[in-house]
């Protein structure tokens, strides 16, 4: 329900102040863009599901493999003393929590292209187990808040954006983007253990959480010695290492385990092209809604407003200026990286506002967005509570982002 009101309040928002502006400001053009904007982003939706198909169709083909080769089976039971307990609804084993570890890593690492196709078969696996069909399962609220969370080890995408536009230093924002990105997390799945009354202080959470600790720290020895150029170059040849290592050990369980790899791949792959057309109408509903918002000008207004409270206050509203990003990002991954090449253009890559426009680009993941796709794959319609804690984790990474900002650039 709460993702259906906030629909509707965007389109309402922005009409309303479409029609405010044309009878006090005389402003002709603000319904006609309201009305064009629509339309593109119907189109602009339509056309970036169907861009989905190739990589939907590639994933779902290794992933096949992995389930007929049994290595899906192998990574849940090694993870089974985590996710078992993360995830008690789950049958010991079963091929959603390798799936989920999947989709979690991938985030983690970065890899959007890897972790969609993964995370929407995921969704497919909780929903064969959910005993109410139309209703999100406490699996399936946990597994998408630690999704929306969007913790992110190595921005890739940021840094290279941050080049292009010639930051003296595009790699600078990776110990505090990761920070945010840790702090939204672990809000996250605090929240949902709350609402599912989930001991987080078992032996088990205890020992993961120190993994991911040792991994970052690793990283950060590893990375933080070099310089910009090699850094990226790094990064970049990590992130193909592992998923062209993925892919390969998934060929290799196949072959080992004398199955026709290439039947299977085909098998799983044919349900690529069908789960896209499935998100279209989920995702046109979302930007179209944004794209009015957007068009209206509400936007610009609230960040005016915000600004002008602020200032009253006697309160630093540097800030403020990157706000855009961290409004856009909930609802349209694209809208807020637009946002953010507005601040670089603006104020600069290196400025204030240009860093934490970073920061906040990678706090977290397009909750709203997110939550329409995968619930929409497989036909859920009650979100129960899982709006909630998606966006209590958002406001967590945002409220970090600035003060880390301030903390390593005010």
């Amino acid at each position: 329900m709460a993702l259906n009101y906030i629909w509707m309040a965007l389109f309402a928002i922005g009409v309303l102040v479409g029609i405010v502006k044309l009878v006090f400001l005389g402003d002709m053009e603000s319904l006609p863009a309201m009305m064009d904007s629509t339309f593109k982003m119907s189109t602009t939706a339509f056309e970036m599901t169907i861009g989905l198909t190739g990589t939907l169709t590639l994933w779902m083909g290794i992933l096949k493999i992995g389930e007929d080769s049994g290595l899906v089976d192998r990574l849940a039971h090694f993870l089974s003393p985590v996710l078992t307990k993360l995830f008690p609804d789950i049958p010991k084993n079963h091929p959603a929590l390798g799936a989920i570890f999947m989709n979690i890593s991938a985030n983690m690492l970065g890899l959007d292209n890897a972790a969609t196709p993964v995370g929407l078969k995921a969704m497919q696996e909780l929903q064969s187990i959910n005993p109410k069909k139309d209703t999100a399962s406490n699996s399936m609220i946990m597994f998408l808040t630690l999704n929306t969370s969007g913790l992110t080890i190595i921005p890739v995408s940021i840094m290279a954006y941050r080049a292009k536009y010639g930051a003296a230093d595009p790699a600078d924002v990776f110990i505090p983007l990761l920070l945010t990105t840790m702090c939204s997390s672990l809000v996250g799945l605090l929240v949902v253990s709350l609402y599912q009354r989930i001991n987080l202080f078992q032996k088990s959470f205890l020992i993961m959480f120190g993994v991911i600790a040792v991994v970052v720290a690793t990283l950060f020895s590893v990375i933080m010695g070099m310089d910009t150029e090699h850094m990226q170059a790094f990064c970049r040849l990590l992130t193909s290492i592992l998923i062209l290592g993925a892919i390969m050990l998934f060929i290799y369980s196949g072959w080992r385990k004398k199955l026709n790899v290439y039947n299977s791949f085909i098998e799983g792959a044919k349900g690529g092209f069908g789960i896209a057309v499935s998100l279209i109408p989920y995702c046109v509903a979302i930007l179209a809604a944004v794209g009015v918002f957007r068009a209206s000008g509400a936007l610009d207004l609230l960040q005016d407003w915000l600004k002008s409270g602020v200032e009253y206050c006697g309160i630093n509203s540097d800030w403020v200026g990157a706000v855009p990003v961290a409004l856009m990002k909930p609802l349209n991954g694209a809208g807020a990286r637009g946002m953010m090449l507005e601040c670089f253009e603006s104020f600069g890559p290196d400025s204030f506002v240009g860093h934490l426009a970073s920061i906040l680009q990678g706090s977290t993941d397009t909750t709203f967005y997110i939550l329409a796709i995968y619930f929409g794959s497989v036909g859920i319609r009650k979100y129960r509570y899982s709006v909630a804690c998606g966006l209590l984790a958002d406001i967590a990474g945002m409220v970090a982002a600035v003060f880390i900002a301030y903390f390593f650039f005010g």
